[in-house]
């Protein structure tokens, strides 16, 4: 695989970055991530500070007793009430990479580069991007609407997002949204992308800390299962199960904001990913959901890849 300004920026062997998903990137998946070439974010949006400790921890733990000197991140979305304190533990680990969505960077850039911690932000606009660059970023992970989760409310598309937030920026642009496979990744490169990440594939391993019944309900789905709901609060991709058609109906319905967020009351993403209520709980998962028909390690998924994005290569040189 090339080795582009990704690489070098996180001193990481490919440029493929396994996405700090809620309820399912814990130090586990992070770490077999990091084991295997690619940089592994743990994922604080569904942590407090006291667990969020605690899986940086266990992470460096297995390293030492593995012998592994790899790096990793961690990714906290800035819309969090106690981002603050999650930033501060960040700060206190001596964290060096962290991943950053759902907010304004500029507000705690200058927290970052004080620690020296390369600093990355997700964003679904050029807008955004460029705001993104000059808050000092690192660099941008430039995601579509394909994505699983939270979404932008443009709703534009990964392949032509992608190509315009290159052509803006100076900085590297990391490809995200429903990329599952090798060919995506040369696909991303193609248009100018220097790295990719990488969730729903991830979402579906053995090391994920999401639920067995949450990682099926990927191996289910087609490429018609997901829906982009709850667009009156922020836009989010869920399986369609019970509670995102219910969603979906109440908004075709006419249903306020206010409606909605009673409809979506608390803990949903808990209790779909995690705890693994098929019908009640959010089922965050990507349009590339429909790529995936097996629960693998993440050594065999990166193997995959690798074996996937050399044959498309080859192809287009044919």
């Amino acid at each position: 695989m090339i080795q582009t300004r990704i690489n070098k920026l996180f001193n990481i062997e490919l440029p493929i970055i396994q996405a700090g998903m809620v309820w399912t990137s814990g130090w586990r998946l992070a770490s077999a991530a990091s084991e295997n070439g690619c940089l592994g974010l743990i994922g604080a949006g569904s942590m407090k500070p006291g667990l969020f400790r605690e899986h940086i921890t266990k992470l460096r733990n297995y390293f030492k007793e593995n012998g592994i000197d790899r790096p990793f991140g961690v990714n906290i979305p800035l819309i969090r009430g106690d981002v603050e304190e999650l930033i501060k533990t960040a700060i206190d680990e001596e964290i060096k990479i962290v991943f950053t969505s759902a907010g304004h960077p500029k507000i705690h850039a200058q927290k970052f580069k004080d620690n020296g911690i390369k600093f990355v932000h997700v964003i679904a606009s050029v807008k955004h991007a460029l705001k993104s660059q000059d808050a000092g970023c690192d660099a941008v992970v430039a995601e579509g609407f394909e994505a699983g989760g939270h979404n932008g409310i443009d709703e534009i598309t990964t392949l032509s997002l992608v190509p315009q937030v290159v052509d803006a920026l100076e900085i590297p642009v990391i490809a995200a949204g429903g990329i599952a496979d090798g060919r995506q990744i040369a696909a991303a490169f193609a248009l100018g992308a220097e790295g990719v990440q990488i969730g729903t594939r991830f979402a579906a391993t053995i090391e994920a800390s999401s639920s067995d019944a949450f990682k099926q309900k990927i191996i289910e789905a087609g490429d018609n299962s997901t829906i982009l709901t709850m667009k009156k609060l922020n836009p989010v991709r869920l399986f369609k199960n019970k509670f995102a058609l219910e969603a979906r109906n109440a908004e075709l319905s006419g249903a306020t904001a206010e409606e909605m967020k009673e409809l979506l009351g608390k803990k949903r993403e808990m209790k779909g990913i995690f705890e693994g209520d098929i019908d009640e709980g959010e089922l965050e998962m990507g349009q590339s959901s429909g790529l995936v028909s097996e629960i693998k390690s993440v050594k065999d998924v990166v193997s995959d890849l690798l074996r996937q994005y050399d044959s498309s290569v080859k192809t287009l040189k044919t």
